[in-house]
């Protein structure tokens, strides 16, 4: 087996799939302060509104289009564009759009555990 099959095979290993009534979430890569993830929002839904103390967010539209929602302000964000999140700010990403949306979430901080998300009540879940 070939240096760059060997590369291929352990980055298949590491994805992960879950599979919330939202979408998909796709564990690219990890490291000690870091998480890649490939998030795909389908038309019409949004993840939970939520926050974290200890990680921050950076969000980029690969495809389709993400109305952003944070500080107060709402955000359309289309394809090549980004927005940042920082920690302890309230936030939800919804898809507008009749195509599925497909950002890459890159999560930096000293915790990135399940456990620091906090999430709110939603007037409408999906």
């Amino acid at each position: 087996m070939t240096e760059i099959s060997k590369l291929d095979q352990e980055a298949q290993e590491a994805e992960y799939t879950r599979n919330p009534p939202w979408g998909t979430v796709t564990l690219l890569e990890e490291g000690p302060y870091y998480r890649i993830n490939r998030i795909i929002v389908k038309p019409g839904h949004h993840i939970s509104t939520q926050m974290h103390y200890h990680r921050s967010e950076h969000w980029v539209v690969v495809a389709g289009t993400a109305k952003v929602i944070f500080n107060g302000e709402e955000k359309l964000l289309l394809p090549k564009q980004s927005t940042y999140v920082p920690m302890n700010i309230r936030h939800r990403v919804e898809n507008p759009g009749v195509i599925p949306l497909v950002m890459i979430e890159i999560q930096n901080g000293e915790y990135l555990g399940d456990d620091d998300i906090i999430r709110f009540e939603d007037a409408e879940n999906n």
